[in-house]
């Protein structure tokens, strides 16, 4: 089965064709589009292509509802449409990558594949709020952690590196780019993550703050020192590496930090002390640590993150040689660590198309 996998981020539009062997096709990159309009590079790369048998959509909410990749009818777009307030930069990007690839497809099966879903079944100890029971019952409110396709992929190719299988393995997945998250995956399903109801919580991320005291927010919001507006737009565009740094792109707070800026220096070792304090929680929820994985942008690219971030009170230890040496995916760990320490190139796609392949199969 071919497999199309359409990833509408919040202003670019990503597509790439799998094969069978989830070798890639044909590939190709809208960075903005007017999703009034389908793009005429939608048009081009679609026209080129000569078989797809599938359609996979990356949907970053699936709400209460859409906990597993589900066939795209117009109940499911309408379940998708109705968390939009839960994720209102990507999902209103979805729909419109939906409806464009479906009128120029039209007829061929098309599934939604949600990365809230691969949390979906985190015990109720990590996934509930101490928050009255009224609201949690009237509105919905738990924990749903976000990334999963992400840490799904990189889970399975870790164990499959290590000659093993997810369901033997306690995995601490860190997805590191703009933004970031970690999973605790025990036998192979995600036991606690820490983003929540929305992706702001957990991590310092490029422009998004992580954790923060929600006392320190309502206090910004009484006797209007900050708007509503401008408490989400700091939240969201203006805090984490930004707000720290004046720059959101750890690639260029690493030097200035090198260079020894106050401001990059600060940003850095706070990003990294948020860092190593979730690691080990993510480790507690499984009573242990077999592996630590690093995927995504910056856990990919930076070896000075990942030799900083690996706690070694839980038995990690980076070599110093192969963590600058590696590229795609790779064993970074120190002889004698006791736990395995692994890049993993982030492959969503794969993901995507498994779960296609399985839906429709």
């Amino acid at each position: 089965m071919d497999v199309l996998v359409v990833n509408a981020g919040s202003s670019s539009l990503k597509l790439s064709l799998l094969d069978a062997a989830d070798t890639i096709l044909a590939a190709t990159e809208v960075q903005h589009w007017d999703t009034e309009d389908p793009p005429p590079a939608l048009h081009s790369f679609l026209n080129a292509i000569t078989r797809v048998d599938a359609v996979g959509h990356r949907i970053v909410h699936g709400g209460p509802k859409l906990t597993a990749a589900a066939v795209l009818d117009p109940a499911v777009r309408r379940e998708i449409e109705a968390v939009t307030d839960l994720a209102p930069l990507h999902q209103p990007r979805a729909l419109a990558g939906i409806d464009a690839v479906s009128a120029l497809l039209p007829g061929v099966p098309e599934v939604a594949c949600f990365d809230t879903a691969f949390h979906a079944g985190m015990p109720a100890a990590a996934a509930t709020y101490a928050l009255p029971a009224a609201w949690r019952e009237t509105f919905g409110l738990r924990r749903y952690g976000f990334h999963g396709l992400s840490h799904a992929y990189a889970t399975r190719r870790a164990a499959q590196l290590l000659g093993s299988t997810p369901e033997r393995l306690r995995i601490v997945s860190c997805h590191l780019g703009a933004g970031a998250s970690l999973a605790a995956v025990q036998h192979g399903q995600s036991v606690d993550t820490t983003m929540g109801f929305t992706p702001l919580e957990g991590l310092v991320m490029a422009t998004r703050a992580g954790n923060t005291d929600p006392g320190l927010l309502v206090w910004l919001l009484q006797d209007g020192r900050v708007s509503l507006d401008e408490l989400s737009t700091g939240l969201e565009q203006r805090s984490g590496l930004a707000g720290l740094a004046g720059q959101a792109d750890i690639r260029d707070v690493l030097p200035n930090a090198d260079a020894g800026d106050p401001a990059a220096i600060l940003a850095i070792e706070v990003y990294l002390h948020r860092l190593r304090q979730l690691i080990a929680g993510m480790a507690a929820a499984m009573d242990g640590l077999d592996v630590l994985l690093f995927t995504g942008g910056v856990g990919e690219h930076q070896p000075p993150i990942r030799a900083q971030a690996a706690p070694s009170f839980l038995g990690a230890a980076i070599d110093g040689q192969r963590n600058q040496a590696a590229s795609s995916d790779a064993d970074i760990t120190a002889p004698g660590a006791a736990v395995r320490t692994l890049v993993i190139t982030a492959r969503e796609d794969i993901e995507i198309a498994r779960q296609v392949r399985a839906v429709l199969s």
